[in-house]
């Protein structure tokens, strides 16, 4: 499992789900070969190839004309999701309607947006409108006998990636309802069994339902949207003469989402860049349009930049500003083993640009204002904690705070100025530990070594009454959740900042 979450944590969310339709069709390639799909293997690779071509073709011209950043792993995931959802049967003698499937799914992104901000899942609305306009239907072959356990494994991979198992859950849950309803509570296992195991249901939710564009930001929507386009999913749903498809369904989903989610996505200028550590710096970005968003969340960072590495050109990384500045600002933490996209990210000038969406996130504060909670931070895990503080120091709101900081070393530790004013105007004690014993410094006055229960409960005796919020590296993350746990704090006590598509 320890391997697992290593590998997960090395490759962001888009690469992953690439991998894992590559690894679809490479099943799907062999077990043509045994006669067990509607298909000859080769007509799969013929079909692959060509909508991978029409893709790249249609979104190069795309980009060009709206004069866009490209993001090739997002055009290759759409083409893939295609091939595994239209038959790649007699592919010469459908060459005309899967060119029209492809223009149609990659035109969506740039014409079918706001704010530049696309509404449908680009696969789905596709298939969608060939289906009602050459009558060229999904057949969504993926969704088989001899496919459905590896569906399910790459689903669970996802699914554990970007942890969104709130959504996929409340899909089923409703799915699987609306089955039992219609089956009147006949042949219900074989209903189910054709649900599971002969319908898209694993493959939409876990491959399409989840795709950060047209997912809500907060949990509570998230599961709101999954359990709409689970009632949705059953066949047996129709307005007059028109039944639902999953990807009509998917569809609906999709104008829910767009209708309860931030539409932000800007185009910002690179204003000033800071060095606030050995190896951190404070990026500010100046924007003519004010952003509002609550003190820690986060959003999605386009850097577009060739050549780049596996890793992508998209990160997800928490806002270090507060709502009440005027400028946007995140602060980065560089490694030697730095991807690509970080080391175009430290290049930037001022005036170059990058772009920032998909505002999201729930690891925000308490509504009640009077919840006592507490805030424990390893590294640059500080920078949504650093959003929080600064909202309440410009506001002048007083709450019932405790900061835990950790850091290797003394010269790691950010935004002290920010954390020293809230201790001076609003009481909010911050306690700093470093963790490198070999490198203490000679007046330092703070903690040594790692925090423990120990340490905990002497600066917080009531403990068991507070909120614990934690942000950092993955490992202390884990770790302070397991001692937490250990220390009687309930699971729904504890918020972990959580982002989807991690990489260096």
């Amino acid at each position: 499992m320890k391997m697992i979450d290593s590998i997960l944590n090395k490759i962001t969310m888009y690469r992953l789900v690439l991998y894992c339709l590559i690894f679809l069709l490479g099943v799907g390639f062999i077990l043509s070969f045994f006669k067990l799909l509607p298909f000859q293997p080769f007509d799969l690779l013929a079909v692959v190839i060509y909508f991978v071509a029409v893709c790249f073709a249609t979104n190069f011209v795309f980009a060009w004309v709206f004069e866009a950043p490209s993001n090739l792993e997002s055009v290759y995931i759409t083409a893939l999701i295609l091939v595994l959802i239209v038959t790649p049967a007699r592919p010469f003698e459908n060459l005309l309607s899967f060119g029209w499937i492809a223009v149609i799914a990659i035109a969506s992104k740039y014409i079918l947006a706001i704010n530049k901000k696309h509404i449908f899942n680009p696969a789905a609305l596709a298939v969608a409108l060939t289906a009602f306009t050459i009558n060229q239907s999904a057949s969504w072959w993926v969704a088989n006998l001899y496919m459905a356990p590896f569906v399910l494994v790459v689903g669970l991979l996802i699914a554990k990636k970007i942890k969104r198992y709130d959504l996929v859950l409340s899909f089923f849950i409703v799915a699987m309802a609306v089955v039992f309803i219609f089956s009147r509570g006949n042949n219900l296992l074989a209903s189910l069994e054709r649900t599971i195991i002969y319908s898209p249901v694993m493959f939409l939710a876990f491959i399409m339902l989840t795709e950060p564009m047209t997912t809500p930001p907060t949990r509570k929507l998230r599961i709101v949207y999954g359990a709409l386009v689970g009632l949705l999913f059953s066949p047996q749903i129709h307005i007059g003469s028109v039944y639902s498809t999953p990807e009509l369904a998917l569809l609906a989903g999709n104008i829910f989402v767009y209708l309860v989610s931030p539409k932000e996505k800007l185009v910002l200028k690179l204003k000033q860049k800071i060095k606030i550590a050995p190896d951190a710096y404070d990026f500010i970005f100046k924007t003519d349009k004010k952003l509002i968003f609550t003190p820690g969340q986060y959003m999605e960072w386009t850097l577009d930049h060739t050549p780049h590495d596996n890793r992508g050109i998209r990160r997800f990384f928490t806002l270090a500003s507060s709502p009440t500045e005027d400028d946007i600002r995140m602060g980065i933490k560089f490694y030697d083993n730095s991807s690509t996209y970080k080391k175009s990210l430290l290049a930037l000038e001022a005036g170059d640009k990058i772009i920032a969406s998909q505002l999201s996130g729930d690891f925000v504060l308490p509504k009640n204002k009077d919840q006592k909670f507490v805030l424990i931070s390893g590294g640059i895990g500080i920078t949504p904690f650093r959003s929080m503080i600064k909202y309440l120091v410009d506001t002048d709101e007083r709450r019932p705070i405790t900061i835990f900081y950790s850091n290797k070393l003394a010269s790691e530790i950010l935004y002290q100025d920010v954390l020293k004013v809230a201790e001076d105007r609003l009481g909010i004690k911050t306690f700093y530990t470093i963790t490198d014993r070999k490198n203490i410094p000679v007046d330092w006055k703070g903690f040594i070594g790692h925090f423990t229960k120990e340490m905990i409960v002497k600066e917080v005796p009531d403990y068991k009454e507070n909120i614990f919020y934690i942000s950092g590296p993955h490992q202390m993350v884990v770790g302070f959740e397991k001692l937490l746990k250990e220390m009687g704090i309930k699971a729904n006590q504890i918020k972990i900042d959580f982002f989807p598509g991690f990489a260096g």
